[in-house]
């Protein structure tokens, strides 16, 4: 691929700009190897333990309030293991002599961790088709809508076979006759204030 071989040249110019790297590898976020220069160190496995330190220097950072993660540095008895974020997907991992200016470790690392992010964000990603796909869709939702029910429509005619004319064997039952109920007379209404005459 064009944007491998492309990190790979920034690789070695990193290299060449900081001579006392011992290697250096890219790698995705989740351990697998994108390009490397590491002699004497297998690539696979130092991408696999990037991934895994990542992932709870990121849930240190979150716990520690400390924001987004920008780079892990850790320091042995014989130099330095530097990883450092390369975009949304990547990250770079530098191994460093214990005599490296520490200073200069930082600042290439990030330059070339820019540098690396920028080539593997412009990828395409198998997601990427379906974020187009949904982007489109919310452009235009009564289109979508009646793409949906329209395939739907057409699926359930295809789908559903014709209706068959069943008859039932039990005997019909025949509504009672209803009788009509007799209205309740209501005596006549007086009223409570009417004059009475009296004839005498």
């Amino acid at each position: 691929m064009a944007a491998e071989a492309e990190v790979l040249d920034e690789l070695h110019r990193l290299r060449a700009r900081v001579p006392q790297l011992t290697g250096v590898l890219a790698a995705s976020v989740d351990g697998l190897v994108l390009a490397h220069d590491t002699p004497g160190v297998e690539p696979e496995g130092l991408a696999a333990l990037t991934a895994a330190a990542l992932g709870v220097a990121v849930r240190m950072a979150d716990t520690a309030g400390r924001g987004e993660l920008r780079e892990l540095l850790l320091r042995g008895d014989h130099g330095y293991v530097a990883t450092y974020a390369a975009g949304s997907s990547a990250v770079l991992t530098l191994l460093a002599q214990d005599r490296v200016n520490v200073g200069r470790l930082h600042l290439e690392g990030r330059r070339a961790g820019g540098r690396i992010g920028e080539l593997m964000d412009a990828l395409p990603r198998p997601d990427d088709t379906a974020a187009a796909n949904a982007r489109s869709a919310a452009r235009s939702p009564a289109r979508s809508v009646a793409k949906t029910a329209s395939a739907a429509t057409t699926a359930a005619s295809a789908q559903t076979p014709a209706k068959a004319t069943v008859r039932s064997t039990m005997p019909r039952r025949t509504p009672r006759a209803t009788t009509p109920r007799p209205t309740p007379r209501t005596a006549p209404r007086t009223t409570p204030n009417a004059p009475t005459t009296n004839e005498s």
